[in-house]
């Protein structure tokens, strides 16, 4: 990435007097531009944009910090790349008709504007993280500072987006994608509308031809791969193109619209701010992450905030409520609070194994407008308008050291040297979730055809020589098979149908888990095989399988149809532990709050235990009904003192990597269960 890519996210744009490089700012600063800015055109500083930016900015954290009073509170990052694509414009054309356009300058801005707030966020989640994480999360926190320093995190967390990624929640710099979106456009867009202005071509024509594809884009994409759409430049340049086509058409307002100094013209601008302020409450309101977002949802915020910004600074909303002192302030401070409120919940949320405390959140969110504050004050201002020196080269070579730092802790696996020797193991838990669970094969995605299964999973024995168990589920249950062929292998021949998110219930969760499952139980049918082992994570599908649930209703159902179907033994599985955060954090934690014996536990408590037994018991009640076999996996994995966290004289054999899936060696455990219960051979 081109060192000096911009950002907007609380920039500010001066007047700039063309014969006096010295004129005063407003009121809000008493600096000056630096010489480098002075090439560049800038439009008349408007209070009530960076009014905007604290809506936007608050929208954010709000979402972030209290998701439930906010639903729809993401939806401000939108508002930024408008806000970014408008000003950003502005300052291109307006230099290229003065014709004091200069890249050299414009990425010089750029540099000042963001890289010393985004120095400070890497730097200090970078020294946080060093006594806080594990080597997993740390070696995934330099990845993304890497990714953060070249402007390229969208794309980092596209390549991570899978099954068993982990929790947005916990990835520090999550909130960087955006800057890596704007930072990629600034890169291409400044060069495309240069280039189209020294051939001539139509600037206008340029912005709507380029800006259509993208929409289009988005609107076909975000149909088949949301994560994608939501990621990707090529779907969302055009909401920083709508603020490119506002700055041109604002440019060119009295070519274009000679009647807008008609007296309607004030009538006009507030009814325009107003119906951009409904735009924005609804999208505020009627947005949430269930959406296909950003498809056509993303109309709403970026045309809300478009006619927010052509009403123009005179509109009454904009005057009045958007130019308040304290709405300009928080815009002032927009980009570093928006850089430093993410990481500080992600810690906390860390820190705490799960969603932090209401008054946790609330000195999480007034801690980051504390460091926004001092960030603003105290780096940016003095850097960004210091007009005697230039910064440019000493920032670049500052982001560069600071994403080769986190490149490095990358590649040296988190760096696991940083704890003590007893300890290492487990506070470096790897694992392979497909590796012993025939993944790909008899282990299928949720997108993978209903009929996808590898022929090896559903073919007998030809001679029937050993008992036919089949393995049917969702990835828990795919787990589980690992740990029966580790124990039974020589004794029983194992067929195995499982899918992700798709438990052995006939007619629940998606279409294709639905037709997955009929034909499933059709393969039953064909096989008529001695056992059928039902297993899933229960609790996900439903949290009561009481009497009178469809849920109860569902599972029953599915136990006849399998015993019609042949299946001579039907064994149901109970939910297994289900813990608070990934296992081997849960036990580093204990072995380091244990001082100063730090011993390494044998068994934890979990605070979802007692939801857990209660689930457990409606299906023990639900399945005895319908005739069939249950085993609680809580009773053989848990006693009053918790839950195995590995296997008894084995600490470095964990029995989950995660918040349940089992290892092989936690599905040891539960196959040597049956086979002295006599279920299995």
């Amino acid at each position: 990435m081109v060192c000096g890519a911009g950002k907007m996210l609380g920039a500010q744009v001066w007047v700039i007097n063309q014969t006096d490089p010295r004129t005063p700012m407003t009121s809000l600063s008493e600096s000056t531009l630096p010489a480098i800015d002075q090439q560049l055109s800038h439009p008349k500083y408007r209070p009530d944009i960076d009014g905007l930016r604290a809506i936007a900015v608050l929208s954010v954290v709000a979402f972030h910090a209290f998701p439930s009073l906010m639903k729809g509170g993401f939806v401000g990052v939108d508002v930024f790349f408008v806000i970014s694509g408008f000003l950003i414009s502005s300052i291109i054309f307006g230099s290229l008709e003065k014709n004091t356009f200069s890249f050299l300058s414009f990425y010089s801005r750029r540099v000042n504007r963001i890289f010393p707030a985004l120095l400070l966020v890497l730097i200090s989640t970078l020294a946080f993280g060093w006594f806080i994480l594990l080597p997993d999360e740390y070696m995934q926190l330099g990845k993304h500072i890497a990714g953060g320093s070249a402007f390229v995190s969208n794309f980092v967390l596209l390549g991570e987006a899978g099954y068993f990624d982990n929790s947005a929640e916990t990835k520090i710099l999550l909130h960087l994608w955006s800057l890596g979106i704007e930072e990629q456009f600034y890169l291409i867009w400044p060069l495309m509308i240069w280039s189209a202005w020294k051939l001539r071509l139509n600037v206008l024509i340029l912005i709507i031809l380029v800006g259509v594809t993208s929409f289009a884009l988005n609107i076909v994409n975000v149909q088949s791969d949301q994560v994608a759409t939501f990621y990707s430049p090529q779907t969302r340049f055009w909401e920083l193109l709508i603020g490119s086509l506002l700055a041109y058409v604002t440019m060119h307002k009295h070519q274009l619209f000679p009647k807008w100094r008609g007296a309607g013209g004030p009538t006009i601008r507030n009814i325009q701010s107003l119906v951009g302020a409904v735009f924005l409450a609804s999208a505020f309101a009627l947005t949430t992450k269930t959406n296909q977002f950003p498809g056509w949802w993303a109309l709403l915020p970026t045309i809300g905030t478009t006619l927010i910004i052509a009403a123009g600074p005179a509109a009454w909303i904009n005057r009045v409520v958007l130019s308040s002192r304290i709405l300009v302030l928080v815009g002032l401070i927009s980009f570093p609070l928006y850089l430093w409120h993410w990481p500080i919940l992600s810690f906390a949320r860390i820190i705490e194994s799960g969603a932090p405390e209401l008054s946790t959140r609330l000195v999480a969110v007034l801690t980051s407008i504390g460091l926004a504050w001092i960030t603003y004050n105290f780096a940016e201002k003095k850097i960004r308008f210091n007009s005697r020196n230039n910064h440019t080269a000493a920032l670049c070579i500052a982001i560069s050291a600071v994403g080769i730092i986190g490149f490095s802790t990358y590649k040296f696996d988190g760096i696991t040297s940083r704890f003590p020797s007893e300890i290492q193991t487990i506070a470096n838990f790897k694992y392979d979730p497909g590796q012993d669970a025939r993944a790909q094969d008899c282990w299928l995605s949720a997108h993978t055809p209903y009929n996808g299964f590898a022929e090896k999973c559903l073919s007998p024995l030809a001679d029937r020589s050993a008992p036919e168990i089949f393995v049917w589920g969702d990835s828990y249950a795919a787990r589980l098979y690992s740990g029966l062929h580790a124990t039974s292998a020589e004794n029983a021949h194992f067929l195995q149908a499982t899918r992700d998110s798709c438990p052995p219930l006939l007619d629940m969760e998606y279409s294709n888990c639905i037709e997955s499952n009929r034909f499933t139980l059709s393969v039953i049918k064909r096989i008529k095989p001695d056992t059928v082992i039902m297993f899933g994570v229960w609790g996900k599908y439903s949290d009561s399988w009481a009497a009178g649930t469809q849920q109860r209703k569902q599972l029953q159902r599915t136990i006849s149809e399998a015993r019609k179907a042949g299946a001579k033994q039907i064994i149901v599985l109970g939910p297994a532990p289900d813990w608070p955060d990934l296992l081997p954090k849960l036990v580093y934690k204990s072995w380091k709050d244990s001082y100063p014996l730090h011993k390494i536990p044998e068994r934890l408590m979990s605070p979802r235990a007692p939801a857990i037994a209660r689930i457990n018991e409606e299906l023990r009640m639900a399945v005895s009904e319908s005739g069939a076999i249950f085993l609680s996996t809580i009773e053989i994995m848990c006693n009053p003192q918790g839950c195995l966290t590995h296997t008894p004289g084995s600490p470095e054999q964990l029995t989950s990597w995660d918040s349940g899936h089992l290892t092989t060696s936690g599905a040891v455990i539960i196959s040597k269960e049956m086979q002295r219960s006599g279920l299995i051979p």
